[in-house]
């Protein structure tokens, strides 16, 4: 795939992802701005409300009746965490002009939409509107309030806090519930000015129009786009290990004990780190998977995840309350085992077999194709999914043992039931 990359106005980015084996065409236009816990809540519920409507749909029902004229086209909003950056927009999906009926084209009308969503809100006396705001608002507290709900997802959001408290990193996309209660109606309109003028937009097109004519599109549809000096983005910023390790504990009313782990990294070998988590507990070939999920039954559930954008690994597990010392001993016995090169030649193939089919996929998915990219644009890396499968295919085991030997502990979280604290 020839992708590009193109600046279209300041501080304004194209990436052209040429794709004629789909069906439908992507378009998506995503704000990229630095997280900060003041600002996290507020930039997570901007666009939930600008998809309320805009000046010439001003609900949802006109809005909704645009794109259904536009075959079904659908725009959702997102919020996204990438690096240490915090990306808001929209995502619009859409009948690829190849298989429109009669020749008509929908990338226009799409993507002049989605410049009025941005540009062109719905308003009431120079603000949203209220009943919009409210609404959006109580969404977003009871989105927040419903991560509990999932425990394992809890617990691994609790680690990276703890583990990146008073860096960007540990701020959660949609902020906290504190934040969102701050919230002020006039205040989030100005802040939608200031976002919209100084951050940086990165969009994205994938489908089989020509890149003269999609630039030529959003060139239109962002036209009265206010840009002043737009601001960087944040770089993420090297964790500093500590020399202590931190350990966090909760109690609720749980049945399954959660135990996170969350460890430093020192090298900056990403394809041997990339390596070193698939063969420690990123596949279900994993150490993690097959010996103290498996072999030893100490965990219902165990893997790791090497955050590529941070450098650092967390583990995730779900535990009887009484395994809680023989399963920890047993990660760290297995990050030892691969540190130590205590592997079958299989083990490596296989990790290397995992990695290069999930970036050798990536190209059947736009999604994927779109979340990638704007992972790699957000943190200032340009590397393809095929750059990195070739570095993935060239790492040695050497590397790998080396990388993973400055892989050290920094963070233990653990979810216990009340009754066991008793």
């Amino acid at each position: 795939m020839n992708v590009t990359r193109t600046e279209l106005a300041e501080g304004v980015y194209l990436t052209y992802l040429p794709a004629r084996k789909f069906k439908t065409s992507l378009l998506s236009a995503q704000f990229v701005t630095p997280l900060r816990q003041e600002t996290a809540a507020a930039y997570a519920l901007l666009p939930a409300v600008l998809r309320r409507g805009t000046v010439s749909c001003p609900d949802m029902g006109s809005l909704s009746a645009r794109l259904d004229k536009l075959y079904g086209a659908r725009i959702d909003y997102t919020i996204r965490k990438k690096g240490e950056n915090q990306c808001v927009g929209f995502v619009a999906s859409l009948i690829d002009d190849s298989y429109a009926p009669v020749g008509e084209k929908l990338l226009e009308p799409v993507a002049a939409l989605l410049g009025e969503l941005i540009c062109d809100p719905a308003t009431e006396r120079g603000r949203f509107v209220p009943a919009y705001f409210d609404s959006e608002k109580t969404n977003l507290i009871d989105a927040i309030r419903s991560l509990i709900n999932d425990k394992r997802d809890y617990a691994d959001a609790r680690l990276l806090r703890e583990m990146c408290a008073g860096e960007p990193y540990g701020v959660p996309r949609l902020g906290d519930e504190a934040g969102v209660e701050k919230v002020q109606l006039q205040k989030l309109f100005s802040q939608y000015k200031d976002l919209i003028a100084s951050a940086r937009l990165e969009l994205f097109y994938c489908g089989s129009a020509r890149q003269e004519r999609v630039e030529r599109a959003l060139q239109a549809a962002f036209a009265t786009l206010p840009r002043k000096t737009v601001r960087d983005i944040a770089l993420v910023r090297e964790h500093p290990a500590r020399e202590e390790v931190l350990r966090i504990t909760d109690e609720m009313d749980v049945t399954q004990g959660k135990l996170g782990m969350g460890f430093s990294c020192g090298s900056s070998d990403t394809a041997a780190l990339l390596m070193g988590n698939t063969l420690f507990g990123g596949s279900s070939n994993s150490k993690l998977f097959l010996n103290v999920r498996e072999k030893l039954s100490l965990c219902y559930y165990a893997s790791s995840l090497y955050h590529r954008q941070k450098g650092i690994i967390t583990v995730s597990s779900g535990i009887e309350f009484a395994d809680y010392q023989r399963a920890y001993d047993e990660i760290l016995a297995q990050l030892a085992a691969v540190r130590n090169g205590d592997l079958e030649d299989w083990e490596l193939d296989g990790a290397r077999s995992t990695l290069l089919n999930a970036y050798a996929s990536m190209g059947d998915s736009q999604g994927k194709l779109e979340n990638f990219y704007l992972g790699q644009a957000a943190t200032g890396q340009s590397e393809s999914p095929e750059e990195l499968a070739e570095q993935v295919r060239n790492v040695t085991a050497e590397r790998i043992f080396a990388a993973m030997e400055t892989v050290k502990l920094d963070t233990v979280y653990f979810l216990q039931g009340k009754e066991a604290a008793e």
